[in-house]
């Protein structure tokens, strides 16, 4: 599901943005420049919609942004559920994959578990982690 509100980027007195969605209640984040106040929002209404999904809650509508009162920048922020949900899903998935018969020899000789060193292989090369739990919940 794709859902677009207008979002409030104020800028901090110590310096980056404090980031708000006046349509979903409690859906506040921060960043240190537009970019990441823009990332950091588009995450943050995103996980706040899932949650709604999920619990089987009704999605508030969005305001015109036009409708929006404030000193401070406005801009629309796209939301893609579907997609937040691939990004922290932690459901193994089947992958095939080929190798020398001498290197699976080996590999099976050693107890190698192929689907870990698959997974840390993989992580290491993309610079990435684990999605934590609490994005997950």
């Amino acid at each position: 599901m794709k859902y677009t509100y207008p979002v409030i980027f104020e800028p901090a007195e110590e310096g980056g943005f404090i980031v708000s969605v006046p349509d979903v209640s409690g859906c506040f984040t921060d960043g240190e420049t537009m970019t990441e106040a823009m990332e950091m929002a588009k995450d943050a209404l995103e996980m706040m919609l899932v949650h709604y999904e999920d619990n089987k809650m009704p999605i508030p509508p969005a305001s015109d942004i036009k409708s929006i009162k404030t000193d401070f920048i406005v801009s629309y922020v796209l939301a893609d559920t579907d997609e937040w949900r691939k990004q922290f899903d932690n459901r193994a998935v089947k992958k095939n994959c080929t190798i020398p018969a001498w290197l699976n020899y080996k590999a099976e000789k050693a107890s190698i578990n192929f689907s870990q060193v698959l997974q840390d292989a993989l992580k290491k090369i993309l610079g990435v982690s684990e999605p934590s739990s609490a994005a997950i919940a």
